[in-house]
């Protein structure tokens, strides 16, 4: 399954252009959901400077993730281009209807409603 991740207010609870915390249990999971056959795009609005500051910091924090701002190569093949639009199955997001629920309940979610479909 390709997952989406948006980056401020999702991943960290600092408020733009600010990085600021990382939120519990983010490390641990997105670990989990790659170790588990997930492709985990990191989707934000951030570029330049900013980008490359939330890239390093992902790293410095041992954030896993497979692409940044960018299509799963088979996506980009299938749709004949790298649209702007990130697709992705499952989009993680603090702009979601309702609030965004703690990452050990993002990750139980996928777990639990993910055991029949395919992943990458």
């Amino acid at each position: 399954m390709i997952i989406a991740v948006d980056f401020d207010g999702t991943i960290h609870g600092g408020s733009y252009p600010s990085i600021g915390y990382l939120f519990p249990d983010v490390r641990k999971t997105i670990s989990s959901l790659r170790a588990n056959g997930h492709y985990v795009i990191i989707w934000t609005c951030r570029t330049g400077q900013d980008l490359l500051e939330a890239i390093n910091w992902l790293l410095e924090n041992k954030i896993e993730f497979d692409r940044i701002n960018d299509n799963h190569p088979s996506n980009i093949a299938n749709y004949g281009g790298n649209t702007r639009k990130i697709f992705a199955d499952l989009y993680i997001d603090d702009k979601q209807v309702g609030e965004l629920p703690k990452w050990d309940k993002i990750e139980e979610y996928i777990i639990n409603n993910t055991l029949n479909t395919n992943k990458l």
